[in-house]
Parts: C-alpha cells; sequence; structure tokens
C-alpha cells in the first residue's frame, strides 16, 4: 500500500486533469450511501467527533474518508479536523493508497466548483472575487483558472492583513492577483463570486445581471453564506440535490418561503449527463453550492493514485 504525502497529492491532482475525471465521475456515477459519525467523549474538554464515508463504482474501485474533529485540538495548537482517506480495490478489497485527506479534499472541493463553472459562469468571465482568505480560497483561484480565462483576482477578508498575504503569494504575472478592503465595488466588479466564508456577506442586492455565484463552506446548522434575496434572484444549482438541500443556506431560504424545492435547476450529475441545461442566457445570475460528495473524493483519491 503506498502512502501519499499532502505535496505528492497537491501535484497529482493538477486542476484540469482533475476536473475532467470528475465530469466523467458525475455521468457514471458511483454508490456513496452517507456518511455514519460517532461522537467520542473527552474528560476535560468538549467530545471528539469521528465521521466514515464510503464510496465504490462497481468493483473497480472502492475508498472509505476517515475524518475526527477535536475542538480541544484549537487549544494544543492543532488542526480541529485532521483525516485520511483510504483507497481500495474494488474487486479485492485491498488498501491501494492512504492518503492526506485535507488536501485531498481541497482539492477535489475547488475542482468541483470549477466544474460547475464550467456549464454555468459566462464563457467570457475574466474577472473573480474570492470571499475569504482561507486556505481553500488558493486552490479556488487556481481551480477558477482552469475552466475560465481570467485576468483578474481580488480577495477581501474580514481580515485585510490575511487578504494582503493571500494576494502576494498568488500574484502572478499572467494573472494579477490583489486584495481589496472595499466588498461592494469588488462584487459590483465580478464576472465570478467565490465565497469560502460561513458567514452570510454575500447580499442578494449586490449582485448584478451575468454573474456566477459559487458557495462552498462549512455546512454545520446556522452556517449561512447568502441571504434569502441572492438565492432568490439566482438560478440555483447543487453537487448533489440530496446533501445540498439540506445545507442552511437552501434549508433556511425554503423555510423562509424565499425559495421552493422545485427551485432548484440542477446537481452536477444531471449537468454531466446533459440531463438538465446549465446557463440559459448572457444576464441570468447563476448560484452554485456545495455540499461536497463522496463521488467526488472517490474519484480525486484514484486519479492521485494513479499519478503520485
Amino acid at each position: 500500500m503506498r502512502v501519499i504525502s499532502a505535496s505528492d497529492c497537491q501535484a497529482a491532482l493538477e486542476f484540469e486533469t482533475l476536473i475532467g475525471r470528475l465530469r466523467d465521475a458525475f455521468r457514471r456515477g458511483a454508490t456513496a450511501p452517507g456518511s455514519v459519525s460517532y461522537d467520542m467523549p473527552r474528560l476535560s474538554e468538549p467530545p471528539s467527533r469521528l465521521t466514515l464515508a464510503a464510496a465504490w463504482r462497481g468493483e473497480q474501485v472502492a475508498g472509505v474518508r476517515i475524518e475526527t474533529e477535536t475542538p480541544g485540538n484549537l487549544d494544543r495548537h492543532l488542526p480541529a479536523r485532521m483525516g485520511t482517506y483510504l483507497l481500495l480495490d474494488g474487486r479485492t478489497g485491498a488498501p491501494r493508497a492512504l492518503l492526506d485527506g485535507p488536501m485531498l479534499r481541497l482539492r477535489a472541493a475547488a475542482a468541483c466548483s470549477a466544474l460547475a463553472a464550467s456549464y454555468l459562469a459566462r464563457p467570457d468571465c475574466g474577472r473573480l472575487l474570492v470571499i475569504g482568505a482561507s486556505v481553500l480560497a488558493s486552490h479556488m483561484v487556481a481551480a477558477f483558472a482552469a475552466v475560465r480565462p481570467l485576468r483578474a483576482v481580488l480577495i477581501w477578508d474580514q481580515r485585510p492583513e490575511e487578504a494582503r498575504r493571500l494576494a502576494q503569494a498568488l500574484d502572478r504575472r499572467r494573472l494579477k492577483v490583489d486584495a481589496t478592503r472595499d466588498l461592494p465595488g469588488a462584487l459590483a466588479g465580478a464576472d465570478v463570486i467565490c465565497s469560502v466564508v460561513d458567514e452570510p456577506v454575500l447580499r442578494g442586492a449586490d449582485l448584478h445581471p451575468g454573474q456566477h455565484v459559487s458557495l462552498l463552506g462549512d455546512f454545520a446548522p446556522a452556517c449561512r453564506q447568502a441571504d434569502d434575496e441572492a438565492l432568490a434572484r439566482a438560478r440555483i444549482f447543487l453537487d448533489d440535490r440530496a446533501t445540498g438541500a439540506l445545507t442552511s443556506d437552501l434549508a433556511e431560504a425554503v423555510a423562509a418561503g424565499a425559495l421552493e424545492p422545485t427551485d432548484i435547476a440542477a446537481d452536477l450529475t444531471e449537468l454531466a449527463r446533459g440531463e438538465r441545461a446549465g446557463r440559459r442566457f448572457y444576464q441570468q445570475i447563476t448560484l452554485f453550492k456545495s455540499a461536497g460528495t463522496d463521488l467526488e473524493d472517490l474519484a480525486a483519491a484514484q486519479l492521485a493514485w494513479e499519478r503520485a
């Protein structure tokens, strides 16, 4: 069994190839029965949680995401979330590889949103706004640049110094990356808006015709990324209908009467198979909400095993 580190995983999961692999994975489908979580009590700190999520495609390949969430790690200056991904031979069950879980998830999540943008963002999109300067933000910039001819990127964060630091790290000769403190102004000038924060800083009143919005973040209860007006103004797409409809953004908007469940236009399986249309006209506002799928983790893990 091979062990694939975070750096090897990132190098193997180059976005153009990964996005194509995910497109094929959504077309073919996989069995993903959902995750199972267990609370693990701690004597002197909040309980930890262990989550297992399996997926497989026939007798070809199988995999299990193994993730822990330990709130007490923050006091130990360690990440609260840790994990790994076990890739298995689909026929024999023999372990093929153990992959770095956080890096696999970052690359798969960014590629999934970029795949959605390939159907939903205008072909001439050149300006990207990223809301949030987390580690995921850097992967989002590279992923979107793989599917649209980006010329300029702005990064906004409530911590301006973090946005400036990330912008400096990502700035390239062929792609200008800057930090901004003017969120309304940045929203007005963006063709694609990507939010990776767990706060509803995106308001429908700030959206403009023709924009594409991509929402990625945590999916715990009460974690909103956009207000009801933003959802009501957009044509909405999900990575998976079953899981995406449970996110706070969608569930709370439906509860408030701002949306109906039938307002969800399609998920990535329907888009990849050509069963539903993506962007219908140039001035349409499109919105993609990602909750993450076990199918994308499996596809990314198999690609990393093949190429690392």
